[in-house]
């Protein structure tokens, strides 16, 4: 196989990537606190001897999460928070502390808050925030109020980003050791943080990335077109 037709498999394989972590950011454009992690990205290329040039390049790139802030919008709902500033809720799951900044929490029937998938929102001592009864309000700094009496405050905690390991959607998790130590955000209570990217963002990423994988494979067909008819040549010929 010629080497062009190696380094056109090469950025195939990396668009395939791309596409796969495409289909992930579209899968949580609507997951509160949601941070995409993002490729190589590929310029658009006018002609197949370019495309190749950059081909093999493009696939030592790995992915990385992107931690640009997400839009904070006004949902109105009493247990939503956004976080405004760097810091992250802690929440305890079946397999540990996890953190994530979707705030989009809700009561449990035993009256626990919890996440939407039922994991206890922790406070500053890593235990899990009991609510009391009556109307609940979330304020700025994370003291939680059942009519007027606070019963139990959301602790916000500030990790190295590089740190965390990402376990699906908006959750991460931290490496053994590694500690978090108390933040300074605020809480923006009846509002959440959107996802980091948009579909208009992603939509023309896939628009990209397909054209230009159809390119490659374009390409290879006709490399090893030339390459049978070329050889049938020479065979012919003894």
């Amino acid at each position: 196989m010629p080497g062009g037709a190696y380094s056109a498999l090469s950025g195939m394989q990396s668009r395939l990537e791309s596409l796969d972590r495409i289909a992930v950011d579209l899968a949580n454009i609507s997951t509160a606190g949601y941070k995409t992690e993002r490729t190589t990205r590929f310029a658009a290329e006018r002609d197949f001897s370019s495309m190749l040039e950059s081909a093999v390049d493009v696939t030592s790139g790995g992915t990385t999460t992107s931690w640009q802030k997400g839009t904070i919008a006004n949902t109105g709902r009493n247990l939503d928070a956004a976080i405004d500033g760097d810091g992250f809720f802690a929440v305890q799951t079946p397999h540990g502390i996890r953190y994530t900044r979707s705030g989009n929490f809700t009561r449990r029937p035993d009256g626990v808050l919890s996440t939407v998938d039922g994991d206890p929102v922790l406070d500053v001592q890593n235990r899990p925030i009991k609510l009391g009864t009556g109307a609940l309000a979330i304020e700025a700094d994370g003291t939680i109020r059942a009519g007027e009496a606070p019963v139990g405050k959301i602790q916000l905690w500030k990790v190295n980003e590089n740190d965390l390991i990402r376990e699906g959607g908006a959750q991460f998790r931290l490496p053994p050791g590694v500690k978090p130590t108390a933040s300074d955000a605020v809480l923006v209570p009846n509002a959440l943080e959107q996802a980091n990217v948009s579909m208009v963002d992603r939509m023309a990423m896939l628009t990209e990335v397909t054209r230009s994988f159809e390119a490659l494979q374009k390409g290879i067909s006709v490399l090893m077109n030339d390459l049978d008819g070329r050889a049938i040549s020479e065979l012919g010929k003894r």
